[in-house]
């Protein structure tokens, strides 16, 4: 971040909280990042597919103190994705931040238990990943325009990773470069550049990225070496920066390589 970049609980108004939807926040980094929000006095809107376990989040962390409501939402879902926004639309005449963190890594394996290779990925594979991974951030951003467009100083989240990275990928000293895996990686790829043009042609409204890092999560069946909190920290970092950047990928540690 540069020097005068500060940071915020309540970038519009001492009296009003920031508010912030966050995508596949029932667990892992997004529930994380929703309970490190809602700390702050955030007023949390926790967007989940599944609505029991969505529900049981938002009341977990309503118990502690903090200000979440349960918003059923599946990124996947034009439908789904219009009810969500009209919903958060009766609650707050604004959306300050939009975090985009939902997420799949798609099949590793085949139905006879093979390693699914970039020789053996078929457009199935990847279909159902760029539509959770690419398209439901885009379907959720659209959706939210006008809401952050209410906001004094509208910023987008989108949780990326460091498989996205072209840099980390034709380095072949790169824990990113030892496995080629069609999935995962493009999908990521491809929302860093869906993130970058939005920032060019939406330049009223920030958008960043933020690389978690190896996390201890069920997307990687919990073989992360950083905790929950730790991943969070980009994504928390450029949530709360006001006035911040814009176009940036970044990891705890600082810049991440396009």
């Amino acid at each position: 971040m540069s020097e005068n970049t500060r940071t915020s609980d309540h970038p519009t108004s001492s009296d009003r909280p920031t508010t912030v939807l966050i995508t596949g926040a029932n667990k892992g980094l997004g529930r994380e990042t929703a309970r490190r929000l809602g700390a702050l006095g955030w007023r949390v809107f926790l967007g989940a597919r599944d609505e029991i376990r969505g529900r049981e989040a938002a009341e977990a962390l309503a118990a502690d103190g903090a200000d979440v409501t349960f918003v059923p939402l599946d990124v996947s879902s034009d439908d789904s994705v219009a009810a969500a926004l009209a919903t958060i639309g009766e609650a707050t005449d604004r959306l300050d931040v939009l975090i985009n963190n939902a997420g799949i890594t798609g099949e590793l394996v085949g139905p006879m238990d093979e390693l699914i290779t970039p020789e053996s990925t078929l457009p199935q594979h990847l279909f159902p990943v760029l539509d959770v991974n690419v398209l439901g951030p885009l379907r959720v951003t659209r959706a939210s325009l006008p809401l952050l467009r209410a906001a004094e100083d509208p910023r987008v989240v989108m949780v990326s990773s460091g498989a996205g990275s072209l840099t980390h990928a034709t380095d072949p000293s790169a824990a990113v470069a030892q496995r080629a895996h069609l999935l995962y990686p493009t999908s990521k790829a491809a929302l860093n550049m869906l993130t970058v043009q939005y920032a060019n042609g939406i330049p009223d409204i920030r958008f960043n990225l933020a690389d978690p890092g190896f996390t201890d999560t069920d997307l990687n069946h919990h073989q992360g070496t950083q905790t929950v909190s730790e991943g969070t920290d980009a994504i928390i970092e450029l949530a709360t920066a006001s006035p911040g950047p814009t176009r940036q990928y970044r990891d705890r540690s600082g810049v991440v390589p396009w």
